[in-house]
């Protein structure tokens, strides 16, 4: 694998400008950002969006599109934001600019050593994985096994992390992480007299999308988690000063989840508070509910869902049976650990149990009822389970598909915030070969469906040739209702790749 950091500004460019960099979750096939993403780079030319504005987008509402993905079935809620077009293309042609390009890697370098040790830096590809799958490797080696050999040294290990860091993240900040804080605001006395400052100029892009909003940045794209790993780098430099004189404390980092190791209670709680101040700085607060400590380094070192999963790796296949038995196992691992990665991991392995099936089972609706609740209940999980209903409801006679469907679909609408779920309900529901014509309000179902709406404001543009490639049509590849109703394992590929390293 290969840090992103170290590829040359041109590679780093071709990298952000791929659908799935400016969008890092899973989607179904007939839907692709690259032809408009191609269509905006060739009007901008390599320029900046500024040219082409008759107003400020800052002023104006809804110029990025939110998706809500509910996270527990319930009211909680992760907000995907789809940057606008414009704005996305111009903030990656100034990011890569040779010069800016070489800013940043020189800032990444600066970050490195010290207490704290960042195992996020983002990474890509060097052969048939796809990216996100090489970041979940990334994890698994840097973190974890790491981890495990600090319990040679240290006694105490305290996991924390960081509440809502893309939201509560102050752009302002971006110009300290990069220049340093008296070089920024310097920079900021004597605006108009030369160019911005890079970080000045990120800062721009990202308000401009979000109403002129100085909390928060866009939450699934590879670019804004650069702009995220920038601002904790810088953090961890200041966690570095305070600590660097403390010999028996480590810090592992990845993202905004911290574990800190230790020797003594003192000594980590201690390191907690210096984390604590220093994320305060840049708008951000530790969650209190996800801290915790131990004094086995080793088990803590492993999530409880990974070491449960482990024990349920052949969804205990000597004991239970019956597919029924199996999917009742993972239905209460799902109960234990909602949206875990290792139910994620399990239910893409029983995924790939489902579609070998050749034959409708006697309990058919029964198992369709369990694979479904376990969905409901751990809505991460639903491109896998869509891809099981999908298999499940392919063997049932002809005139009993739609009603599994339609049931299936009253029982997912009762979850709130569920836009990114719904576009997957889309995807198996409304091929031909299911009938089922999806209504929803989720706008891009909506123009899946053919109809005229537009995912961005764009309001604020004035050249027509720009506004013309920011068409939400484009983002629809292929015809939902010739696709396979079958979900097979090359479309979900990204979440099982990303679920096998868990």
């Amino acid at each position: 694998m290969k840090k992103l950091i170290d590829l040359s500004n041109t590679e780093a460019k071709v990298h952000f400008m791929k659908g799935s960099s400016y969008f890092n979750a899973d989607l179904p096939a007939y839907i692709s950002f690259d032809p408009t993403l191609s269509d905006v780079a060739d009007v901008l030319a390599g320029g900046d969006y500024q040219q082409f504005k008759k107003s400020q987008p800052a002023s104006l509402p809804d110029v990025n599109y939110s998706l809500i993905a509910n996270k527990d079935g319930k009211f909680s809620w992760r907000p995907f934001e789809l940057m606008h077009p414009a704005i996305y293309v111009s903030l990656v042609n100034a990011v890569c600019a040779e010069a800016n390009w070489a800013l940043v890697q020189q800032r990444f370098a600066t970050f490195a050593g010290g207490v704290v040790d960042c195992c996020s830096s983002p990474v890509v590809s060097s052969d048939q994985q796809t990216d996100v799958a090489t970041q979940i490797a990334s994890w698994w080696q840097n973190v974890e096994q790491k981890s495990l050999t600090y319990s040679l040294e240290f006694s105490h290990l305290l996991h924390t992390d960081v509440t809502d860091c893309y939201g509560s993240l102050y752009t302002h900040s971006i110009a300290w992480a990069l220049h340093g804080l008296k070089e920024s605001k310097n920079s900021k006395g004597s605006k108009g007299k030369k160019a911005p400052l890079l970080g000045d100029t990120i800062d721009e892009h990202i308000r401009a999308g979000r109403y002129g909003q100085t909390n928060g940045i866009s939450q699934g794209s590879v670019l804004m988690d650069l702009v995220a790993e920038i601002v904790l780098g810088y953090v961890d430099g200041l966690i570095n000063e305070e600590l660097s004189s403390h010999n028996n404390v480590r810090i592992l980092r990845y993202r905004d989840d911290y574990r800190i190791f230790a020797r003594s209670d003192e000594s980590a709680e201690y390191a907690l508070k210096v984390v604590s101040d220093k994320l305060r700085t840049v708008g951000m607060r530790l969650g209190v509910a996800k801290t915790f400590t131990t004094r086995n380094v080793v088990e803590g070192s492993i999530k409880p869902d990974k070491l449960a999963g482990i024990d349920l790796q052949d969804l205990g296949e000597s004991n239970a049976k019956t597919v029924q038995k199996q999917l009742l196992r993972l239905h209460a691992f799902g109960q234990r650990f909602p949206n875990s990665g290792a139910l994620r991991r399990l239910v893409a392995q029983f995924h790939e149990k489902i579609t070998g099936l050749k034959a409708a089972p006697e309990d058919l609706e029964v198992l369709v009822a369990i694979a479904t609740d376990i969905g409901f209940v751990s809505p991460a999980t639903f491109p896998a389970i869509a891809g099981i209903l999908s298999g499940l409801i392919s063997l049932a006679p002809n005139g009993k598909r739609t009603e599994l469907w339609n049931r299936v679909r009253s029982k997912m609408a009762r979850v709130p915030y569920n836009g990114y779920l719904e576009i997957w309900l889309q995807r198996v529901t409304q091929p031909k070969a299911v009938g089922i014509k999806f209504d929803s309000n989720e706008t891009i179902c909506q123009i899946v469906n053919g109809h005229a709406h537009q995912l961005w404001n764009s309001s604020w543009i004035s050249s027509a040739a720009l506004k013309s490639t920011v068409n939400s049509k484009s983002i629809v590849v292929a015809e939902v209702d010739e696709i396979d109703p079958v979900i097979q394992s090359s479309e979900i590929a990204l979440f099982k790749e990303n679920a096998e390293h868990y």
